[in-house]
């Protein structure tokens, strides 16, 4: 109610100054654009904000358009549907993507978080630039089916759009340049840093980790973290974590490089809000971090390509130090960043 009435209040005082007033353009007087401080206990990133500096109205103007299911050949599918927010950005219970005409791609919709840490994305590191990133799955057939050109002159032809994108980049029609500007203002203020273990980290009061919890956050740093480093819990790497002999199916990174010894690879996931992002592995395979750890300690398939951290056997678990991991995995739950209203779709 009190987002409405200030919505309202907003649009009605910008209209005695302007010719129209676009909810989506609407930002609350003391609500600052999402991911502008960047964490302390994080290395630098890649993309800084000064590669693309946040507004308010350029931000408002992503996020209107990662929500926009016109950005598909169809219209039944956007960015936000294969990426909720209540599971950090990843796809609830579908193993595989579902793109337009309900088609299933080929792999498992990766979690949205901390992008702006990122050099490659994508499970094969085939895009390179945050703000070349939407073109892949805009035009690939099995998910949005679209082209740029189609979209840029839908949202031209829109009521809306050109005022908004005049008021960010100037006069003139909307162009590539500027939607992908737009866009990544969006996705690179998708910012998680405040988990349980991020509190304990940085000794806010009153946080802290139970037993077991401690013992997992040992146990992660002794058994994971060759992977899954520093405090983004990945260390961006390619590795074969011993799925299949052969990968007949999916050849990971070899399917971007051609080289055989990419052969099975795939870019390491972070940990962080992994207690939400169920299915597990690039194909979804796995429904729960018990059968992931499962995988580790018993099911890892030898193959040409197999990580070294893997040899010979994966990684030996006991029931007790499972439970610990798990309980462990679930303080790096970042509930505010799942329930914050500013990166959710406006009415």
């Amino acid at each position: 109610m009190r987002r409405t009435l200030v919505a309202s209040l907003a649009c009605g005082l910008a209209g005695l100054l302007l010719a129209g007033c676009g909810l989506g353009d609407v930002v609350e007087p003391d609500a600052p654009v999402p991911g502008t401080t960047l964490p302390a206990n994080f290395p630098a990133p890649v993309y800084a904000p000064d590669a693309n500096p946040p507004t308010a109205a350029a931000f408002g103007l992503g996020r209107s358009l990662f929500y926009d299911v016109r950005l598909s050949r169809d219209g039944s599918v956007s960015c936000g549907s294969c990426h909720q927010q209540f599971v950090a950005f990843a796809n609830a219970d579908h193993r595989l993507s579902h793109g337009v005409a309900n088609r299933l791609g080929t792999r498992n919709a990766p979690a949205l978080q901390n992008l702006r840490w990122k050099s490659e994305f994508f499970w094969d590191g085939g895009p390179k630039n945050l703000e070349t990133l939407p073109l892949a799955p805009l035009t690939n057939p099995l998910e949005m089916d679209e082209t740029l050109p189609r979209v840029l002159a839908r949202l031209n032809a829109d009521a809306d759009y050109p005022r908004r994108f005049a008021a960010v980049y100037g006069a003139g029609p909307i162009d590539s340049y500027q939607f992908l500007r737009a866009l990544a203002q969006y996705t690179a203020a998708l910012t998680s840093a405040n988990s349980r273990y991020d509190k304990v980290v940085r000794g806010e009061a009153g946080a802290v980790l139970t037993a077991g919890e401690g013992r997992g956050r040992v146990l992660v740093a002794q058994k994971c973290a060759s992977c899954h480093a520093t405090d983004l819990f990945t260390d961006e790497t390619y590795r074969n974590n011993g799925l299949s002999a052969t990968f007949e199916a999916d050849s990971g990174r070899a399917h971007i490089t051609r080289r055989t010894t990419d052969v099975g690879r795939f870019k390491v996931p972070s940990l962080r809000n992994v207690a939400l992002t169920a299915p597990y592995m690039h194909d979804g395979r796995f429904a729960t971090l018990a059968q992931v750890l499962a995988h580790y300690d018993h099911g890892v398939v030898a193959s040409p390509t197999l990580d070294p951290a893997l040899r010979p056997a994966g990684i030996p678990l006991t029931a007790t130090e499972e439970a610990d991991i798990i309980a462990f995995l679930h303080t790096l739950t970042d509930d505010s960043f799942i329930h914050d209203v500013r990166l959710a779709a406006q009415p």
